[in-house]
């Protein structure tokens, strides 16, 4: 049995699970022509990059860490899931500083690494709802697993805890995020 995953940086992942972060910035990886949501429930794929600690704001680098040994050479540990509450297309992108406490990023970052970057792809805000694994998974890493893209399958039947968020805290983010972005 698979299971959609979304790529990810493992510390988002955390502020995620620790309730700091309820949303995602996507474009798409290189190779994909934009964004889809392949998949309303997944788990989440953690990835690690050396150069995340300037692209994350300060109070949030305790996760830079954290996250380290869920993504290796070898392994990844996925420890949570979430749920696409909203998929919201950025039409006004000077609105997305209005949404700095929903996310761990920089101002810098999510104008390069989102904006500035493909600019001709758009940029979509998910609202997700997260939920840790009950037992997190460990995977030998697999080629499949490699490239630029943003959505892997993985052998996972997972077993999903309580949501981070509940519907009503998460239909307020929507509601700011379409009258910021939408």
């Amino acid at each position: 049995m698979t299971a959609p995953a979304l790529k990810e940086w493992g510390a988002a992942v955390l502020a995620m699970l620790d309730g700091r972060q309820t949303v995602l910035l996507r474009k798409g990886g290189i190779h994909e022509k934009r964004f889809d949501v392949a998949a309303s429930d997944f788990v989440f794929f953690p990835t690690v990059a050396h150069g995340h600690a300037e692209r994350v704001r300060p109070e949030h680098r305790d996760l830079l860490e954290a996250a380290a040994p869920d993504s290796t050479e070898d392994e990844v540990v996925l420890r949570a899931g979430a749920k696409v509450v909203a998929a919201v297309a950025v039409e006004r992108p000077d609105g997305l500083d209005e949404l700095a406490d929903t996310h761990i990023w920089t101002a810098e970052s999510v104008r390069s690494d989102r904006l500035d970057f493909r600019p001709r792809h758009r940029l979509t805000v998910l609202v997700v709802q997260a939920r840790p694994l009950l037992e997190p998974v460990r995977l030998h890493r697999d080629p499949s697993y490699a490239g630029c893209k943003s959505w892997v399958d993985v052998p996972v039947s997972a077993g999903w805890g309580d949501p981070v968020h509940d519907d009503a805290a998460l239909a307020a983010v929507v509601e700011r995020v379409r009258a910021s972005v939408g």
